[in-house]
């Protein structure tokens, strides 16, 4: 019996895992490090689980509309007036099993078998598979920390032809944490509205900026823009609700009917009881998130600190999300412990086996000489599998 070429076009998500491996050897007794996923290590909110247990005693436990409930596109609504000065109608929103959901049920929407969508890299790590999964091919404009990773309008229309279908625009990005500014979202905006391409905008990371700077959405710089523009986002990141599993897309209405379409044939709708939790965070106190973004900013700054120490390690201070994502090229091709490490997916081998510490390769993002450290752990576990990191790297080093 053979498995379907479909599933053997993509790959497992390596985040993923690096995660799975990382827990199996905590399970084994071994005291890892974790720097490999990027789930924030906070508790979900209280009020958010006390909306979550009504819902059950009150015994909201039963199938939801498949794009999700009024109540919950309204509190989507009001956050996207509230925080992006955006308006959309009830049937521009859906809610999804997390915002994994929303945008493979958008591929599976918009593309067609040999589109293109443009992926600025470095990337996450799941977007290419999701293009490919929906016979689509991605094309990769490759970045580098010199250009700040960022896209340019030049690069990006540099790579379109009659087969683009739309770009991918992740801003705070991961795995980089960098953001583009409202200026270079609109020079992007004009070459997608030129040559009138979807702007597929992934903006989990929203809230989760630091250092003053001010979240733009690619929706929010023209009307054109939005009316190709298609809203990716969710609870996880900023309310601590990874296993939730809730997350949503705002756009044409068309394209939403398509993605409602589509889920009805496969999840139907996302968990009544997540449901109601969401609309607690959207539309209650959003302190919460302020107390996790201050602490996230702590561990960022003092992250960098301790990557900017170590020899033949760059690293540039993110603007969002929780990662930091070194380049390593300097110490390729040298030994450590006897080994020489060639590729950023034996340093994170070697750092793992040899330090205890878990990182994502970069070449897992489509960016090779790098590593991701997600930061979203406690600032002892930054300081500690700091210490390691440096250990690792002071024995033999030729």
């Amino acid at each position: 019996m053979k498995i379907s070429k479909r599933a053997q076009s993509i790959k497992p998500s390596s985040t993923l895992i690096i995660d799975a491996k990382a827990k199996t050897l905590k399970e084994q007794g071994i005291d890892i490090i974790n720097f490999g996923v990027g789930e924030p290590d906070f508790d979900t909110p209280q009020s958010i689980k006390n909306a979550a247990i009504n819902a059950i005693n009150s015994g909201f436990t039963k199938y939801c509309p498949v794009s999700g409930t009024l109540e919950i596109k309204n509190a989507i609504i009001k956050k996207l007036k509230r925080d992006n000065n955006l308006v959309y109608a009830p049937e521009q929103v859906m809610i999804s099993n997390g915002a994994k959901h929303s945008l493979y049920n958008l591929f599976q929407s918009i593309i067609n078998d040999g589109d293109e969508v443009i992926v600025p890299a470095p990337y996450w790590v799941s977007y290419p598979d999701m293009i490919v999964l929906a016979g689509g091919d991605p094309i990769i404009v490759q970045t580098t920390d010199k250009t700040n990773f960022k896209a340019t309008p030049k690069a990006i229309e540099k790579v379109l032809t009659k087969k683009t279908k739309a770009i991918i625009i992740n801003s705070p990005s991961n795995p980089t944490g960098i953001t583009y500014s409202q200026e270079e979202l609109s020079a992007i905006a004009d070459v997608c509205i030129k040559h009138k391409i979807f702007i597929i905008s992934d903006d989990i990371y929203e809230k989760l900026v630091y250092d003053n700077f001010n979240f733009t959405s690619i929706a929010q710089v023209s009307n054109q823009a939005k009316e190709l523009t298609i809203i990716i986002n969710g609870v996880s990141k900023a309310y601590a609700m990874t296993g939730w599993r809730i997350g949503y897309a705002s756009g044409p209405k068309d394209i939403i009917s398509a993605m409602s379409k589509i889920q009805s044939q496969s999840t139907s709708s996302a968990c009544s009881i997540s449901i109601k939790a969401a609309v607690e965070a959207l539309n209650g106190s959003q302190k919460c998130v302020k107390n996790m973004k201050k602490e996230f900013k702590k561990r960022r700054d003092y992250i960098i600190t301790r990557l900017s120490s170590i020899k033949g390690v760059t690293c540039r201070k993110p603007e969002g999300a929780f990662y930091v994502f070194p380049n390593i090229k300097e110490l390729l091709g040298k030994t450590f412990d006897g080994k020489t490490i060639n590729t950023d997916l034996e340093f994170a081998d070697y750092l793992l086996n040899c330090a205890k510490v878990a990182v994502v390769p970069g070449m897992a993002f489509g960016a090779e000489g790098y590593i991701r450290l997600s930061y979203a752990t406690s600032i002892e576990n930054i300081k500690l599998g700091m210490d390691r990191f440096e250990t690792a790297l002071n024995k033999s080093i030729s």
